[in-house]
Order: C-alpha cells, then sequence, then structure tokens
C-alpha cells in the first residue's frame, strides 16, 4: 500500500472522521461557547456527515469540553505563547490530542500526533500542522513515559 493510499484510508475512517467531527465541535465552543449537547444537536442536524464513530466522537468531544482547563494546564509548558494567542484550529486540535494522550491510553501515542498533524494539515494555516506536530513531540514523552520508552528501545 503506497503512503498515498494509506493517509487516504487513514482520512476516510470512522475513527479519523470522528476526530474531525469532534475537533470541529471543540472550534465551535472556543468560537460560540456553546456547550456538548449543543453541539452535538447541531452535528445531528448536518447532511453528509460520512461514516463515523459516533461513541468515538461523543467521547472526545465531551471529554475535551468537560476537562478543558486540565488540559490547557497539561498543554501551557509546551506552547510559545498563550492559549488565546493560538488560532482556534490549532488550539481545537491540540485539546483533542491532549486529551487522546492522556485519556486515552489504548491508542498508540503515534497515532494521536499523526492524527492531530493530519487534522492541523486539513484545517489550519500553512504551517500549523508543524507547530500542533512540535508541540505534541514535547508532551508525549511527559505523558506516556512508559510508552515512550519502550517505543525508543
Amino acid at each position: 500500500m503506497s503512503t498515498e493510499t494509506l493517509a487516504s484510508a487513514v482520512k476516510q475512517s470512522p475513527r479519523h472522521r470522528a476526530r474531525e467531527l469532534a475537533m470541529q465541535g471543540v472550534y465551535q465552543w472556543r468560537v460560540s461557547g456553546s456547550d456538548a449537547s449543543d453541539i452535538e444537536k447541531h452535528l445531528l442536524g448536518e447532511k453528509n456527515l460520512g461514516r463515523y464513530d459516533k461513541a468515538m466522537y461523543a467521547r472526545l468531544l465531551r471529554g475535551v469540553l468537560s476537562g478543558h482547563e486540565a488540559l490547557e494546564t497539561l498543554l501551557a509548558p509546551y506552547l510559545d505563547r498563550t492559549l488565546d494567542e493560538l488560532s482556534t484550529v490549532e488550539f481545537a486540535v491540540l485539546l483533542l490530542a491532549a486529551f487522546e494522550l492522556s485519556q486515552q491510553p489504548d491508542v498508540p501515542y503515534k497515532v494521536v500526533i499523526n492524527e492531530a498533524v493530519e487534522l492541523a494539515k486539513t484545517f489550519g494555516g500553512t504551517d500549523g500542522h508543524k507547530y500542533v506536530n512540535g508541540v505534541l513531540d514535547k508532551l508525549a514523552p511527559k505523558v506516556r513515559a512508559v510508552e515512550f520508552a519502550n517505543n525508543r528501545k
């Protein structure tokens, strides 16, 4: 399978689509201040959502929104600017990835980082994905120390 085919398959997976929708929900929350149930209702009203893992989407969105303060604290030491200075896309992607790294140990950290970079490439500015990658590369060894050490062997 070529790299392009693999990347295309990842982008079309129900899990990737759930991450896209959750990231968009976090974006909506940051812009409008809506709560998770309002964001979910809005999403259900949309057409052409494609196949997505509904349980994963709800877990990610609700987890990020309910734990955003802890996630922001977790990310802060690895940022070169304040959270308010991040683009809304970078903010949403980083919060989503921080949640997965800290609360979803069943998802390998490399998958979390790769998915976050892909989301930043798709929705963010020109070099936003590089920033997201840099922040998560610093965060992952701290949050997933055992997994990180095992992969280094």
